[in-house]
C-alpha cells in the first residue's frame, strides 16, 4: 500500500464555499437597502457616512493586524461586511466621526480582542451601535426625512398615534439609513437565500414568535396594519435577515437555530412593549448571541454510539 493517507480531526466534510465568497454575497444583498438609503437621505449626505464607516472598519482591522504581526484578513471582506452593516444602523444626520468611533470599537473591541473573524461572541456592528446608543444617545435618536425632524414610526406607535404602513414598506420615512424600505431589504433577503447563504430557521422563527408575542400582549389582537408596523419598523426585517443570522454568533445546530430565533423574537416584543424604546431588535439580538453556547450546549446531538440516559 502505497497510498498517504492525512490523518486529521474531524470533521471531514469539505465545502468550496469560503469566508470571502460569503461575505462578499452579504455584501451584494446589503446593496439594495445602502442604495435606497443613500438617495433616501441624499439630502442628509448619507453615503458619507456609509463609505467612511465602512473604511473605517477596513482600516482598523488592517492596522490591528499590523500592529499585531497577524495574517491580513481585510480581503475576507468580513471587516467591510461589519462597517457596512453599523452604517445601515445609523441615523443619517449622524456625524462621520461618530461612524468612525463606532467602527473601530466593532472591529478591535468586539472582533479581534476576542480572536478575529469566527471568535467574536456578539455581532460585532449590533454591539457597536449599541456602544453609540449609550455614548451619544442624542445623536443616535435623532432622525430627519426631507428636512423634517420627528419621531420614527414605531416611536409614533409606541405612543398610540397613526402611522403609514405603506409608507414603511416603501421606505419613505424617518429610521436608520438601512431599515426604512422592507421591499430593499427582502431584495437583498432573497437573493441570499436563493444563494444558500441565509437558513430560513433563524428569520423565520424570530417573525412568527415576534408576531404571536405582539398579538398576544400588544393590545390590537389580530390588527393586520398594527402587525405590519410593527414588521417594517425598527429595523426588523434589517436585523431577522442580516444580523441574526451572522455564521460565527448563531448556533450551527437545526434546533438551535430555531430557539435562537424564538428567543430574539420574544426578547423584541418584550423590548418594544413595555420598555423604554421602541426599538428593541439591537439589544434582543446580542443577548440572544450570549445564549448560543447554552443554546448550542442542549440542542447539541450525542454522538454517534454514544450510551442511552441514564
Amino acid at each position: 500500500m502505497n497510498e498517504k493517507y492525512n490523518v486529521s480531526a474531524s470533521p471531514h466534510i469539505r465545502d468550496k464555499a469560503k469566508s470571502s465568497n460569503i461575505m462578499l454575497m452579504v455584501l451584494i444583498g446589503l446593496l439594495p437597502a445602502t442604495l435606497f438609503g443613500i438617495w433616501n437621505f441624499r439630502h442628509e449626505n448619507a453615503w458619507i457616512l456609509v463609505v467612511v464607516t465602512t473604511a473605517a472598519a477596513v482600516l482598523s482591522e488592517y492596522i490591528w493586524e499590523k500592529l499585531m504581526h497577524k495574517p491580513i484578513t481585510i480581503k475576507d471582506c468580513s471587516a467591510a461586511v461589519t462597517g457596512l452593516l453599523l452604517a445601515l444602523n445609523l441615523p443619517p444626520t449622524l456625524p462621520w466621526w461618530m461612524g468612525v468611533v463606532g467602527a473601530v470599537f466593532a472591529i478591535i473591541v468586539v472582533k479581534q480582542l476576542f480572536g478575529g473573524l469566527g471568535q467574536n461572541f456578539m455581532n460585532p456592528a449590533l454591539a457597536a451601535r449599541c456602544f453609540l446608543l449609550i455614548c451619544f444617545t442624542g445623536r443616535m435618536t435623532y432622525f430627519v426625512y426631507d428636512g423634517v425632524t420627528g419621531a420614527t414610526p414605531l416611536a409614533n406607535l409606541k405612543a398610540g398615534e397613526a402611522v403609514n404602513t405603506m409608507d414603511m414598506l416603501l421606505g419613505f420615512t424617518r429610521g436608520t439609513i438601512g431599515e426604512t424600505s422592507v421591499i430593499a431589504i427582502m431584495i437583498g433577503a432573497m437573493f441570499l437565500i436563493l444563494m444558500g447563504v441565509i437558513d430560513l430557521r433563524i428569520p423565520g422563527s424570530y417573525i412568527i414568535s415576534f408576531v404571536v408575542f405582539i398579538v398576544l400582549f400588544g393590545g390590537h389582537g389580530l390588527d393586520p396594519q398594527y402587525i405590519t408596523a410593527h414588521l417594517c419598523g425598527g429595523g426588523l426585517m434589517l436585523g431577522a435577515w442580516f444580523m441574526a443570522t451572522d455564521y460565527v454568533t448563531s448556533p450551527i445546530t437545526s434546533s438551535g437555530k430555531i430557539i435562537y430565533g424564538i428567543c430574539i423574537g420574544l426578547l423584541t416584543g418584550l423590548f418594544r412593549l413595555f420598555g423604554g424604546s421602541a426599538e428593541g431588535v439591537s439589544y434582543a439580538i446580542i443577548i440572544s448571541n450570549l445564549l448560543v453556547p447554552l443554546i448550542e450546549k442542549v440542542t447539541l446531538p450525542k454522538p454517534f454510539g454514544k450510551g442511552g440516559e441514564k
